[in-house]
Order: structure tokens, then C-alpha cells, then sequence
């Protein structure tokens, strides 16, 4: 849903249909610049859309960024580097989206972060415990801690267990919005 205000300070709320926001809205860094229904329903506030969105106090609240788009996967890969922008130096709310699985399969997704594109350390600055069931799940991650980082990227692993042929496959997606931004935008009475 949508708040939007009204003459005279009133509330109206409205159903906002699933639609990709103009550019200046939206903080996507995927190659086909949509966001997904886990992302926009995560990062909704109860602010209009008009321009950026802002809190009744005045302050702007983050639209998510996603890290990795949503598809389905079948093995272990690596993710494309996000510049963090306005992200850097923030606390940030990483969250993990799982909407498909294959039964006897487990998914640990990392994520990794670099000043430059070419340096991504030895070590992620986070990582999702094992997951085998559809959910989603959030972590925080400081970046006041990692203030020399400019970019973050994902980075995955699949694995199987007990008897057949059976090849993992993961539907999942990645994305990050700074902490509170949920908050900010739905604390509108």
C-alpha cells in the first residue's frame, strides 16, 4: 500500500500496482534496472513517491539496492559488483530471498566487499547460515567498519546430500537497504 497526503494532512492509502519506478527513484543496480516484488515490497514506506521519498520529519529515506536479481540458479557462482553509493559507511540491512528449492539441498550465500573491483579480501563481510527452506532472512552489516569499501558483490554455494542425482537448484535474490529504512517510512500514523 500507498500513503499518500492529502489536502489538509489527511491519509489516504492506495494499492500501489507492481510497477518498475522511474530511474530517479529507484536505487537498482542490475543489468535489466527492474526491481523485484521482495525488494519493492521490503523497501515500501509509507511516503509517496513524488521525486525522492521522505519521511514526515523531511528525511530521505533509501530505496533498496539490489545485489543480486532474482532467478533461478543450479550451482555455485559469483555475483556482479554494486558500486554502494550512498550505502557507504552506513548500517545496512542485508536480506536474503529464497522463493524456490530442491528438497536434500542447501544454499550458503556470502557477501564480499572491495575498495576497487579487484581486491575482494580473504574473508566476506558476511555470510548466511546454510539455508535449505524458501524464506526470506536478514542480516546487519556495519559499513562504518569498512569505511575504505566502495563496492559489494555476492557470492554463492550449493550442496546436495543423500541418495540420486539430484542437482541443487535455488531460486533466490540479494538485496540492501540502510537500516531503519522500513521503519522510517511506515512509522506515518
Amino acid at each position: 500500500m500507498r500513503a499518500q497526503v492529502l489536502p489538509h494532512g489527511v491519509l489516504s492509502n492506495e494499492v500501489a500496482p507492481n510497477e518498475v519506478l522511474p530511474d530517479s527513484q529507484q536505487a537498482v543496480a542490475s543489468s535489466d534496472q527492474t526491481i523485484s516484488s521482495l525488494a519493492r515490497f521490503a523497501a515500501s514506506s509509507g511516503a509517496g513517491l513524488a521525486g525522492d521519498s521522505f519521511s514526515p520529519a523531511g528525511k530521505i529515506i533509501s530505496r533498496s539496492k539490489c545485489l543480486l536479481p532474482e532467478s533461478v540458479r543450479n550451482g555455485d557462482g559469483v555475483g556482479p559488483a554494486v558500486a554502494l553509493g550512498d550505502y557507504c559507511s552506513k548500517l545496512l540491512v542485508v536480506t536474503l530471498g529464497i522463493t524456490d528449492v530442491v528438497e536434500r539441498t542447501g544454499l550458503a550465500v556470502s557477501v564480499w566487499g572491495s575498495p576497487d573491483q579487484s581486491e575482494w579480501g580473504v574473508n566476506p563481510l558476511l555470510t548466511f547460515r546454510q539455508r535449505q527452506y524458501c524464506g526470506v532472512y536478514s542480516v546487519l552489516l556495519n559499513m562504518a567498519m569498512h569505511t575504505e569499501l566502495r563496492y559489494l558483490r555476492v557470492q554463492w554455494n550449493m550442496h546436495r546430500w543423500g541418495r540420486g542425482e539430484r542437482i541443487p537448484l535455488f531460486g533466490f535474490e540479494v538485496f540492501v537497504e540502510e537500516s531503519g529504512a522500513r521503519v522510517s517510512g511506515s512509522a506515518v500514523a
